[in-house]
């Protein structure tokens, strides 16, 4: 019989950390200072510190990230953001809720990552941004995208939100851009138990104008500068997030771990079967945020493994342009053609830092299985 194995399991995860989440959680609930106190300042200074950065500001979430980083750095209507088309769709979206157009540009099909030439094909005069996204883990090529974008006067804003501790040419992802967006949703490499989020920068003055946004536009109480929001990281999150902070990088080299069995137990199927394995760029570590094959027979081999107990997911269905939200914008089919291939064939297995060895060779066994009977 099948064990079932989950694609991600919060409760083992607080099962080993009750004592140091109880601990941070009740100490706000004694202290009775719910938002905007010391325990947010205080993760906002570690998370700068962890990141390489000066700078960091918690929001409500990584959308908001995205969307306060680009108005504080004075984008908004008239302007385009470049995005990659496969990418979580609330990336487009944040270009949407600053006001700005997203544009999209095709990846790198080997890494799924923004592909520096398309970037630079898609700049019109209208250009004021770009938002590499380090998707699923990898990092994007910053030192190519950053050539182009300086060449343009272009923004570089991080889209970090899978790539907690990621390393790119040795510098932690988050330090390399403008400023980055960082989600700290639940499932993610350091997850809240609930929303939250962050900007991180180098620039104070920028920094300041994200805290200003956050707190409706405030500079001081009661004075409203500029049309904020309210997206502010509240402080049981904050102190939920410094108990778990501690712990990243060894969740990052389990997750590491858990990948290399993945590698070693279906290396050869690439020729065999034409399952391809995820890879990362020579000068760039990944934290496996998910661990993505792809196959053309991606959905049997989905129908499959749900049978046998084994979760997966696809992330994502269907790349960003071609969503009914943007269909307004007129992208038709082949226009991102690499994006859309990897959308039809790609699938997420099961990795997170608690998961067994055996579990990791359990779903091998079973790929293995499923493509030896085709």
């Amino acid at each position: 019989m099948t064990t079932r194995i989950p694609l991600g399991d919060l409760r083992r995860e607080y099962r080993r950390l009750q004592a140091e989440i109880d601990e941070a959680i009740h100490r706000v609930l004694t202290r009775g200072w719910f938002v905007l106190g010391a325990e947010g300042e205080q993760f906002e200074a570690e998370w700068a510190e962890y990141c390489g950065v000066t700078q960091a500001v918690g929001v409500g979430n990584g959308t908001d990230a995205l969307c306060l980083a680009l108005r504080a750095a004075g984008i908004g209507p008239g302007d385009e953001v470049i995005v990659p088309a496969l990418t979580a769709t609330f990336t487009a979206l944040a270009v949407s809720m600053a006001g700005a157009t997203p544009v999209f540009a095709d990846i790198d099909p080997t890494h799924y990552t923004l592909d520096p030439a398309a970037l630079e094909a898609a700049i019109t005069p209208q250009t004021a941004a770009v938002i590499p996204v380090h998707l699923y883990g990898c990092p994007a090529p910053m030192e190519p995208i950053l050539d182009v974008a300086r060449r343009h006067g272009l923004f570089v804003l991080e889209d970090a939100a899978q790539a907690h501790g990621a390393r790119y040419q040795e510098r932690r992802v988050g330090g390399w851009g403008d400023a980055a967006a960082f989600s700290f949703y639940p499932s993610k490499n350091l997850g809240a138990y609930g929303d939250a989020g962050a900007v991180v920068t180098h620039d104070a003055s920028l920094a300041g104008r994200v805290r200003m946004l956050r707190h409706g536009g405030q500079r001081a109480r009661y004075e409203h500068e500029q049309m904020g929001v309210n997206s502010r990281l509240d402080e049981i999150q904050a102190a939920i997030l410094r108990a778990k902070l501690p712990h990243l990088d060894a969740w990052n080299a389990r997750r590491r771990a858990l990948a290399e069995i993945y590698r070693a137990g279906l290396a050869g199927l690439a020729d065999l079967a034409g399952l391809a394995l995820p890879t990362a760029p020579a000068d760039a570590e990944p934290v496996h945020h998910l661990y993505v094959v792809r196959t053309e027979t991606r959905d049997a081999l989905r129908h499959y493994l749900t049978g046998a107990g084994i979760a997966s997911d696809i992330h994502y269905p269907r790349p960003v342009h071609l969503q009914p939200a943007y269909a307004h914008l007129g992208y038709e089919p082949g226009s991102c053609p690499h994006a859309e291939s990897a959308t039809s064939q790609i699938l997420s297995l099961p990795i997170f830092p608690q998961l067994s060895r055996v579990e990791i060779e359990q779903t091998v066994r079973l790929i293995r299985f499923f493509f030896a009977m085709r």
